[in-house]
């Protein structure tokens, strides 16, 4: 075990983890930041999203030892009161059925639209691409990132 002084949604936190454990294991089982999803623990999916420096990354194969002083934010992370305009347009639009990709899905937009504030809907489909909804509500998911782009 080592100790990790982590940057996690602003705040310095210390864990005492393995190097080698995911960072996605560290937030959920060490911090109990739960709104980040473990699906398929292969970086193949995204329910695991979180951004590093503001880069939509995979939680669940990245090892804590590997963050250093970058800075970690998670869907708990992305806004205090639930504002930010990617989580407004999710409401609007009501993308979410099962819910169970949505943090993911919401992560990686954010960090996307920070990139592309006004992006094609080409642009936004191959961005999105990166996460999987078993429910299907990729249309809507599209129009959301479309409407946030707008928001802003």
């Amino acid at each position: 075990m080592a100790n990790y002084n982590l940057r996690i949604n602003g705040e310095t936190i210390k864990v005492d983890v393995d190097d080698d454990t995911p960072l996605l294991w560290v937030l959920r089982d060490h911090l109990g930041l739960v709104g980040t999803k473990y699906s398929c623990g292969i970086a193949q999916c995204g329910a695991c999203t979180v951004h590093i420096n503001g880069e939509a990354t995979y939680s669940c194969t990245l090892p804590v030892s590997s963050i250093g002083s970058d800075e970690v934010t998670t869907i708990e992370g992305l806004s205090k009161e639930g504002d930010h305009p990617v989580q407004k347009a999710w409401e609007e639009v009501d993308v979410a059925q099962c819910g169970y990709c949505q943090a993911g899905q919401i992560m990686n937009a954010a960090a996307f639209l920070k990139k592309n504030p006004k992006p094609t809907l080409e642009e936004i489909e191959n961005a999105m691409n990166r996460n999987l909804c078993r429910c299907g509500t990729y249309h809507k998911i599209r129009e959301a990132v479309a409407l946030a782009a707008k928001i802003k």
